[in-house]
């Protein structure tokens, strides 16, 4: 079997493969993108990092191709539906670049206090500017972290142990969970209003792009300085020039921007109060090292023998296995991802009951994807299949099963229970003949929906003409609406309804829905 290397790997991994008689590697770092479509025409594998653009084109001049695996956690680069609707299992290495990443935001942070690659050029300019570059200490400030995951963890473990006041946001983990950190769990205006420096450690979502623009830029106090190594696009350049220029942001620390490389023109870099890095933030020869050999070995192992490890897209389950829960595990991450998206704040617990023919089969994976779905929403490609019950630990979310083998309505049924703080949510869903997922229950609204395509989730009132002035208003900005569910709860007079839409619903046309009469609420959903 052939596998291809389009991007630098670590010899440690690219070793794994060479020393196996039925693999036939071929690392070819920096093809042009005619070359790569020709040598993945007979691959079977295909290993990068960030620099490869795996997308529909170049999945469709690769027949043969199994399997995707990036070497880093990062996804960006990996068309990861299409990839699915391929069949090609796609695969990563969650936390082999954590500490080395945590501890790249803290250098910066240290450069940015105390001036070091200024002074640094300064004196091989033959200069020596003692005054110019005097700096602050970092003792007793207040470091402020936009995102608590893996990566933001470990920045708060070493600024406490430099002896700084560290402040979290992160909507998604609980004071308690904060706590035990050692971290001030805050809102994010807080943080921006208290911090002296701000680190960005989140998964680049729609709702996080941009999170620190010109609005945010206005609420932090006079001096502050930011640091990025997570995702180029979580800052606004833009708007972060304008602050830098106006003096309210007196440093920044980039290591990953909109566009990488960024052009000529990058008017960031010429800023003397700015340091750039060229995305180093896992640039470490331990580092590349663990997740070179990582995605090698795991790449391997699917190849031989079939073994799925740490993919985005499949759970670790045996081929046999795979056959009877395929259409279970498609509904359970539906089920996950419907909450995440329809429930608001820190989730403290969930509840998941398999009841009927689901009760009699091994459960464990279900569980596992209804986490993911759960969880990704939130925290991106820092989770998948297999670490997706350690990652809900580590947020402070506590997880129960039940079994009850005596179906209900239906013959095979699992339902979800999420709590939110004082919020609770409820969804069921089950399979029609062998392989259809539905969604069947929502909170105490029945209903038949299949879950999944661009959505559209609305609590009503129940009146005459509601429903239709909906349909009206997506219409009037050109979204065709594929399907229409209705649930009814007719003693408190309420619908539920979940539309399918061609194309998603744009920001214009939910506010419209939203400032329909008798709409309460309407919220968009991606499954």
């Amino acid at each position: 079997m052939k596998v291809l290397i389009s991007d630098n790997l670590h010899k440690d991994g690219i070793a794994i493969f060479e020393q196996h008689p039925n693999i036939d590697v071929v690392a070819r770092p920096g093809m042009s993108p005619e070359e790569l479509r020709e040598q993945i025409k007979d691959a079977d594998a295909l290993a990068i990092r960030s620099a490869t653009k795996v997308t529909k084109e170049l999945i469709d001049a690769a027949p043969r191709l199994k399997v995707v695996g990036r070497a880093g956690t990062g996804l960006d680069n990996v068309d990861i539906a299409y990839a699915s609707k391929k069949g090609i299992v796609v695969m990563n290495t969650p936390g082999g670049n954590t500490i080395t990443t945590a501890e790249h935001a803290i250098s910066l942070m240290l450069s940015l206090a105390r001036n070091i690659p200024q002074a640094a050029l300064s004196m091989r300019e033959g200069k020596w500017e003692k005054k110019k570059f005097q700096g602050m200490e970092i003792y007793n400030k207040v470091l402020g972290i936009i995102g608590l995951g893996r990566i933001g963890s470990v920045v708060a473990e070493r600024a406490l142990g430099l002896k700084m006041r560290v402040l979290g946001y992160d909507p998604y983990i609980t004071k308690e969970s904060a706590a035990a950190k050692g971290v001030e769990l805050v809102s994010l205006d807080e943080l921006l209003a208290r911090s002296d420096f701000i680190t960005l450690h989140i998964p680049k979502t729609k709702e996080t792009v941009k999170i620190l623009d010109r609005k945010a830029f206005q609420k932090m106090k006079p001096g502050v300085k930011i640091i990025n190594c997570a995702r180029g696009g979580l800052v606004d350049e833009q708007a972060l020039l304008e602050a830098l220029k106006e003096g309210k942001v007196a440093g920044a620390a980039l290591d990953v921007y909109e566009t990488e490389p960024p052009g000529p023109d990058f008017p960031l870099r010429d800023l003397p109060n700015v340091i750039c890095t060229p995305h180093l933030g896992a640039s470490t020869e331990e580092a590349q090292a663990n997740v070179s050999v990582a995605i090698c070995e795991q790449i391997l192992e699917y190849l031989l023998d079939g073994t799925i490890r740490n993919a985005v897209n499949a759970p670790s389950v045996s081929r046999e296995a795979m056959a009877q829960l395929r259409p279970y595990l498609t509904l359970a991450e539906a089920l996950g991802g419907f909450q995440a998206q329809t429930i608001e704040g820190a989730i403290t617990s969930v509840t998941v009951s398999y009841i009927g023919e689901v009760a009699k089969l091994d459960t464990k994976p279900l569980t596992h994807s209804i986490l993911k779905g759960l969880l990704f929403p939130r925290v991106g490609d820092e989770v998948n299949y297999v670490n997706a019950p350690s990652v809900a630990a580590a947020r402070g979310i506590m997880v129960a099963e039940e079994k009850v083998e005596a179906g209900e309505d239906f013959t095979t049924l699992i339902r979800l229970t999420v709590r939110a703080g004082v919020e609770e949510g409820v969804v069921a869903g089950t399979i029609f003949g062998k392989y259809e997922p539905r969604l069947v229950q929502i909170n105490k609204f029945r209903l038949e929906a299949i879950p999944e395509g661009h959505m559209l989730f609305i609590y009503n009132t129940d009146r005459p003409g509601v429903i239709g002035a909906i349909g009206t208003t997506i219409g009037r900005h050109d979204i065709n609406i594929a399907r229409m569910t209705v649930g009814q709860e007719k003693e408190r007079g309420q619908n539920v309804i979940l539309l399918t839409t061609d194309t998603p619903v744009t920001p214009e046309c939910l506010k419209a829905v939203r400032d329909l009469e008798h709409v309460a609420m309407a919220i968009q959903l991606e499954l």
